[in-house]
């Protein structure tokens, strides 16, 4: 039994699939099925169900691959006790964050690790909630950077800061010349969403109860339209199909001119970008990572740079 043989039957697990399994960890097929058929002979037990359409792991298979994947987690630990020795940070980074987090976060994180800890870079990939949390358990990553709320899966959390919805709204639309907006004035708004999958769909049901309420009648909800990215959602709205809701890092410098946050930036020409007033709309960013990993300076060095970020607007945790 080797480490090879472990990492091969994790990553079939994982995929469901002997193809995908040997692209994940960068073997031919045939050369993973070898490997997964010699472990199976020599456990004298059948780990994976095969048939035409897909592989199923069995349930002795089942703890088998846990055992495989904690071994492997203590394999890696070894290696990180031996970095540590020669310094802490050595080594990247393998850093996961939401679609709706990296694209306003991360040119600035990347940026303070560069400066700070040039030895550490990051190994970054941008996902849906679900998946990192799934790559999380089984060490394909070592940290996200999530919004809660999310399934509690025992992972260690330390809260990053506190981010503020805004409302978007077309520069043509009558809102526009409202210098603040209330969740009550957005009820029967067309409201546009990120599809299915995207955790800030959910985050802008559950943190504005008005639009869940009414997702049932012929206004609001119901008759929103859907987009791929919140990038893709603010061109919707400039185009005049609705009304959406960003996280506070998502406005633009250029847009803080509309909320009378900054009168010296430039007038934007076809959205504009509306604060709340009374009940403020929030969610809450996390750093997350497995009690297990045990490179502690990596995700501190990691905190200290996000808290260097500019983050305009937001509530920073400690």
């Amino acid at each position: 039994m080797t480490l090879t043989e472990l990492k091969y039957i994790v990553a079939v697990a994982r995929e469901k699939h002997f193809g995908r399994g040997a692209e994940a960890c960068h073997v031919s097929q045939p050369t993973l099925s070898v490997a997964i058929k010699k472990l199976e002979e020599e456990l004298q037990v059948k780990l994976f169900e095969r048939s035409a359409n897909e592989i199923t792991v069995t349930p002795l298979g089942e703890e088998i691959v846990r055992q495989a994947q904690s071994v492997l987690e203590q394999a890696d630990s070894i290696r990180e006790i031996a970095r540590r020795g020669k310094d802490p940070l050595a080594g990247s980074l393998r850093l996961g964050v939401i679609y709706t987090i990296g694209p306003y976060l991360l040119p600035d994180l990347v940026s303070q690790i560069i400066e700070k800890t040039p030895q550490m870079p990051l190994m970054l990939q941008e996902n849906f909630t679900v998946k990192l949390l799934e790559e999380l358990r089984t060490g394909e990553i070592d940290c996200a950077i999530l919004a809660e709320p999310f399934p509690d899966t025992n992972l260690a959390i330390a809260p990053l800061y506190d981010e503020p919805f805004m409302a978007a709204v077309p520069s043509s639309h009558a809102l526009a010349a409202r210098s603040s907006v209330t969740a009550e004035e957005l009820k029967k708004q067309t409201l546009l969403l990120l599809g299915t999958g995207h955790c800030f769909r959910d985050h802008v049901l559950e943190v504005c109860p008005e639009f869940a309420r009414f997702s049932s009648s012929a206004e609001g909800i119901s008759k929103s339209f859907e987009g791929s990215s919140l990038e893709t959602i603010k061109h919707m709205v400039a185009a005049g199909m609705g009304i959406t809701l960003v996280p506070r890092l998502g406005v633009p410098k250029a847009a803080l001119a509309f909320s009378g946050q900054d009168t010296s930036a430039e007038q934007p020409s076809y959205i504009r970008y509306l604060p709340f007033e009374g009940h403020v709309p929030t969610r809450r960013v996390v750093l997350a990572w497995r009690r297990s990993f045990t490179r502690y300076e990596a995700i501190a060095a990691l905190r200290n740079a996000i808290y260097a970020c500019e983050l305009p607007g937001v509530i920073r945790l400690s």
